[in-house]
Parts: structure tokens; sequence; C-alpha cells
């Protein structure tokens, strides 16, 4: 485990976020299940938590000096976001660690501390909605973006509340091992294994009715036809829903559009074929329904930044025959 989590817990820490961190991170593991990160909770002492009971860390802010990333969970009441204030000390050990270029990360109202070390000034960032008003008159100098699930900043990652936080680890994870180890993280946690951090953070039926009247089932439906032309047309007949309803009804569930959703399924087909199979750039663009090479190099460019070739030299796992 060369890659070092450093999570550090503050005054106020939601323990959902705390939680969220170490438990994907943690789930993260190889072909022969070893982890792939060190994890260490670290901080300045006894902290009181949003739930109503205190924790103390197992390790002190000199963690932050050697960690390869930093992942500050939310605060609730915490002086970050009533006050705007921040320890010295915590300042200093953020500020250290984001100058010899560690990966520094937040979940909800944990940007609010990166924004007191004056990490976020100038840059985009997410946070939790709710908290939005309050923490951008705090810190007016961030690029605040409070309808987005998170923002990848490069160097600085950061997340709205609570599931957002999941979303946002799973997407490191993807991007520092790729898409089946991080899908296999998603399923060890029984979460989806991926929602785009575009993705709108207020969603009105984040859980279909079980009724069979929702999307659910067409989406499922969906993923089994990844290389046909399925239209949307063909998704909301087999809903039996008009397109309208249905582009309105699979919103309200999933916060985004049906050809949104469909497009980063086939990419993140895409990925797994190039990851574990000797298909060549053609057959991949076929087999998840991208078409071509060419849209496929200009839709992976576009969704992780990289071309199809690369990400497989970084991603490759032993390959397995298709048939």
């Amino acid at each position: 485990m060369s890659h070092r989590i450093a999570v550090l817990p503050l005054e106020g820490v939601v323990t959902f976020d705390l939680g969220t961190a170490t438990q994907v991170f943690g789930a993260a593991r190889d072909a022969d299940h070893h982890r792939l990160y060190e994890i260490l909770v670290c901080g300045t002492g006894p902290v009181r938590t949003s739930a109503g009971f205190t924790i103390i860390p197992d390790h002190d802010l000199s963690v932050l000096e050697t960690a390869d990333t930093v992942v500050v969970p939310g605060v609730d009441a915490g002086s970050t976001v009533t006050d705007g204030t921040l320890r010295e000390d915590v300042r200093e050990a953020l500020r250290k660690a984001a100058a010899r270029k560690a990966r520094i990360v937040s979940i909800c109202t944990g940007a609010s501390v990166l924004a007191a070390a004056g990490l976020l000034d100038g840059r985009p960032a997410a946070t939790h909605w709710l908290w939005g008003k309050r923490i951008g008159g705090l810190y007016p100098r961030v690029r605040w973006n409070l309808d987005v699930l998170f923002v990848d900043d490069g160097d600085i990652l950061t997340s709205a509340g609570v599931g957002a936080g999941a979303d946002l680890c799973l997407h490191i994870v993807r991007n520092d091992h790729g898409a089946e180890i991080a899908n296999r993280a998603a399923r060890r946690c029984v979460l989806p294994p991926w929602r785009d951090g575009g993705q709108a953070q207020f969603i009105e039926r984040p859980v279909p009715h079980s009724d069979g009247t929702g999307t659910a089932p067409t989406r499922a439906w969906t993923l089994d036809r990844l290389a046909e032309p399925v239209t949307l047309e063909a998704m909301a007949e087999h809903a039996r829903m008009s397109v309208r309803t249905f582009t309105r009804r699979f919103r309200e569930e999933t916060g985004t559009s049906p050809r949104q959703w469909l497009l980063r399924q086939r990419i993140a087909h895409a990925q797994v074929l190039l990851e574990s199979t000797d298909l060549g750039v053609d057959s991949v663009a076929r087999r998840s329904g991208l078409g071509s090479a060419t849209a496929l190099r200009q839709h992976l460019q576009a969704a992780i930044g990289v071309a199809p070739t690369a990400y497989r030299r970084t991603f490759r796992q032993p390959v397995r025959s298709v048939s």
C-alpha cells in the first residue's frame, strides 16, 4: 500500500462523511484482495462529532507531512461554517500538504475548511447546496458550484453532501486504479458504480417506486443493450411512457437526462473492455455502443482526459478472452 490517505476529522465532524472516506478507500482492493490504500485518521486530539459523541483519532497532524491524499470530511457547526476561522496548526498543516502537491479532498462542508485555509481562492468547488448561502458568504473568493455532485480541479477535489462524498471517493479510485477496481469497490460498499460529477445534487425521486412504474427497469434493460442503437424513443416505449414523461421521470430519479446517462454507461463499459480484454479500439467502440474509434477517443478524452491507448497502458488488467 504505497498510497497513504490521511483523513482529518475536525470539531463537529459529520460521521457519515468520515465513514465514507474510510469505507470506500478501504474497499479498493487488487485482484488478490490486497488493499490499495493505507488509511490513517488524524487530528488534534478528541473530536466531538455532529452525532453527539466523541472520537479520538489514532494519529496527530504529522501524518499530513507524508500523506499522498488528505481528506477532510464535513463539519457541522464547526468554526469554519460559523465564523470562517480555522486553527492555525490545521491551516499550516493543510497548506504545507498542498504546497508539496498532496491531493486535497473535501466532502460536503469540509470544503469550508479548505476555504478557510485559503486553498480554494479563485478555484471552483462544490459543497452541500443547503449550506451554500452561508459558506458562500464566508468565502466569496471561491467559485462555488452548488449544482453538481463534485468538482475535480486536479490537485483539489470537493464534493456535495452525504452520498456525493461516496461518488467522489469512487471517482478517485477510478482515476487511480481504473474502472474495474472502482466497480468492485462500489459493489463491496453496495453503491452505484458511477454518478458523474456534473450530475445535479437535487434529485426529486432518489429511490424509484417499487411498483415497477419508474425508470429503473428500463435502465436495467438498456444496460443489457449498450452495443445496440438504443434510442430515447425505444427507452420510453419500454417504460410505457411518452418521451416527455419518460425524460422527466428519468431526470427526477437519476439527476441527469437519458442521453447523458446512456453515454456515461457506454464510456464506463468501454473503460472496462480496455482494461480487461485484448479487443482493438474499433471493437471496444462497437461493443460499448460508441460506434467508431474516433467517437471513443473523443468521448473518453472529454470524460477523463486521456486517449483509449493511454488508458489501456495505465490500467491494463490480466487479459481474458472475449468470444
